[in-house]
């Protein structure tokens, strides 16, 4: 439901800018080499190089909107539990579905990482606890766009996953469910109040 004065959905997405090739999609020392005779295996090496030149970037830009200090690592270690996991999966529709999930999940998992880390942390970098961006998120993102994420990280976690799922990546209230691990009917709630939440923090900062 559109609420006035709320901008994501109006925003373009924050640009990726071009920093030589892009890092392969699993680790070093795990290279993809099949020999010649497995099918099986050169379907997966293919598959996995198609799904890595198709979404890479925009994988990057969901961890980094969802908060992730370190995108470039959630995201390679997404596309590495994706080629362990390969043959499980039937369709490349499927292994998208997977792809953007498992960012969610692992940028959620390593931001309480950090909150836990840092409540523990004789000198704790702020009141708060909240997660630094590094410098790497920021360059991904425009100038005109940083008050915006600022204040989208100061939503709850699925809130946020919310309204990066729906406003930035378009996805249907279905995939939004899939992504998250949670009912349509939930997927509608946390939108809803994260974006009443969003209005509120907009407003205050102006």
């Amino acid at each position: 439901m559109p609420v006035a004065g709320t901008a994501p959905a109006t925003v373009t997405e924050p640009r990726v800018p071009h920093q030589g090739p892009a890092p392969s999609p699993v680790p070093h020392g795990e290279a993809l080499s099949p020999a010649a005779s497995d099918p099986a295996e050169l379907e997966r090496e293919a598959g996995l190089a198609r799904l890595f030149e198709l979404h890479y970037s925009s994988m990057l830009r969901l961890a980094v909107l969802l908060g992730a200090d370190d995108p470039e690592n959630v995201v390679a270690e997404a596309y590495y539990q994706i080629y362990r996991k390969w043959r499980r999966l039937r369709e490349a529709e499927a292994a998208e579905a997977y792809l953007r999930s498992t960012v969610c999940n692992l940028t959620r998992m390593r931001i309480r990482h950090l909150q836990v880390a840092r409540r523990h942390a004789e000198v704790p970098p702020g009141e708060t606890g909240e997660v630094v961006a590094s410098a790497e998120s920021t360059a991904l993102l425009h100038d005109d766009q940083r008050v915006l994420i600022d204040a989208l990280q100061e939503l709850p976690a699925r809130q946020r996953e919310a309204l990066v799922l729906r406003h930035w990546l378009g996805l249907k209230e279905s995939e939004i469910a899939a992504a998250m691990g949670i009912s349509g009917g939930s997927v509608k709630t946390h939108t809803a109040r994260g974006l009443a939440a969003l209005t509120q923090v907009m407003e205050a900062r102006r």
